[in-house]
């Protein structure tokens, strides 16, 4: 039998996970190559052998997503799988049609082979957005489960960025454990305010490997999405959150929009900084797909670690990365902070250095601000340049992690923190409680 020639386009998660359990061991397919795009330095690698089976004893290369249509002409390629987040509708049947046109079927993997099925009870973040706000969403419902006597881990969607090989699965229970991984500056994001509050947290590339081990310490699974990808376990509650900044874009996104009609509740983040108007519009799409998920309405109220008077002066504002590049916000909660404090934003793109100012020429759209990208060491170590290289009064770090950890900032500097505060619809209590 002649053996499917396929390619996955993704972005060193979704990928490799939609490769594991649907791919992986079959010999009815080949998988000739991944694609990357999104996330700097992932092509030229190779999904190593360790986790792609013996199928495939060399590996599986990883290429530039631009190298596609050179890929499918030389390797005869039948199917192309489209594995990635947070790109709109039509940017995904734009790549449909460059496949199709190319002689190869164009698939979206469902949901029922891409979710594998705990022996514990699963709690879902996801979002129809990046940087809606599933971060402290996530905390708060670790909170509420663990003040009911429940052990928690916390499992993170993916981000490998280091050796795969190593990183089949990790845990993180402690700061340290961190620094023994290697860990970059988005992944530190992602666990450090989890072990701040006691959490276990979960990661790597096999899914099915790390949730084994999670649950022989968790009476509850909860899953912190990443981008606006879907659960990649079968959850037993799934919570979205949506954005009244970004109206609209829950029924336009890929796959946030699937996220909001499998949702059981849907959390309207940000309604402090929203209009009435907005709020509204976001209910009614909402209601126009989903009309039986419950709408919980919330608040990230914005604090300072310290008390810091920046009324007037010139401030660096640093906000989470992925949220201002390809999640495409205009502010995050250092802006919001630094706006109700009166300071003055300064622009940090003439500053920016090396890898730094490549990602500004990526994304123009990011405009002043300073997203904390720290993929490399190359580039944390020309985010810290760049930092220095502003002038200004104060820093205001916007950012889920203390970067004062992970690099030197010589001017004063503040550091904002943001929970979720439910204002209306029912409590997280109620959603919850079948699985409390």
């Amino acid at each position: 039998m002649q053996r499917r020639r396929v390619v996955i386009m993704g972005a060193a998660g979704r990928d490799f996970h939609n490769f594991n359990l649907v791919y992986r061991d079959r010999e009815a397919f080949e998988v000739v190559a991944f694609t990357a795009t999104q996330i700097p330095d992932i092509a030229g690698r190779v999904y190593p052998t360790e986790l792609a089976g013996s199928l495939y004893p060399h590996g599986i290369p990883i290429h530039q997503e631009n190298d596609l249509p050179k890929l499918m002409a030389e390797n005869n390629i039948d199917d192309v799988v489209f594995a990635y987040s947070d790109v709109p509708h039509e940017y995904v049947m734009h790549k449909a049609s460059l496949v199709n046109a190319l002689g190869a079927n164009f698939l979206l993997l469902g949901a029922e082979e891409t979710m594998v099925k705990s022996k514990r009870p699963v709690v879902s973040i996801c979002a129809v957005r990046t940087g809606c706000g599933k971060s402290q969403t996530t905390r708060s419902v670790a909170e509420i489960l663990t003040a009911r006597g429940k052990r928690v881990v916390v499992i993170r969607h993916p981000m490998p960025y280091g050796d795969l090989a190593e990183q089949i699965w990790q845990r993180f229970g402690e700061y340290d454990d961190m620094i023994k991984e290697k860990c970059t500056i988005e992944e530190m994001e992602e666990y450090e305010p989890h072990i701040a509050r006691g959490n276990i947290v979960y990661a790597g590339v096999d899914y099915e490997r790390i949730l084994e081990e999670a649950e022989k310490e968790a009476d509850v699974v909860l899953w912190d999405g990443g981008n606006n990808d879907t659960s990649f376990y079968v959850p037993d509650v799934l919570m979205v959150v949506a954005d009244p900044h970004r109206v609209g874009h829950e029924l336009s996104y890929y796959p946030g929009e699937q996220n909001l009609r499998s949702a059981d509740a849907v959390i309207i983040n940000k309604e402090d900084t929203a209009t009435r108007e907005d709020i509204e519009s976001l209910v009614r799409n909402i209601e126009s797909v989903n009309p039986s998920a419950a709408i919980v309405h919330a608040e990230s109220p914005v604090t300072f670690d310290e008390d810091v008077d920046l009324r007037g002066k010139r401030v660096l504002v640093i906000e989470d990365g992925p949220t201002l590049t390809h999640g495409g916000m205009k502010i995050g909660a250092g802006t919001v902070a630094a706006e109700q404090a009166g300071a003055i934003l300064v622009d940090a793109r003439e500053h920016a250095r090396g890898k730094i100012a490549e990602m500004f020429r990526t994304y123009p759209g990011v405009g002043t601000l300073l997203p904390a990208a720290g993929y490399s060491p190359e580039q944390v170590a020309d985010l810290e340049a760049t930092v220095n290289a502003v002038d200004c009064d104060h820093v205001i770090i916007g950012t889920p992690i203390d970067l004062r950890k992970i690099i030197d900032i010589e001017r004063p500097s503040v550091r904002v923190r943001y929970d979720l505060k439910v204002v209306g619809g029912p409590s997280l209590e109620e959603i919850l409680e079948d699985v409390l």
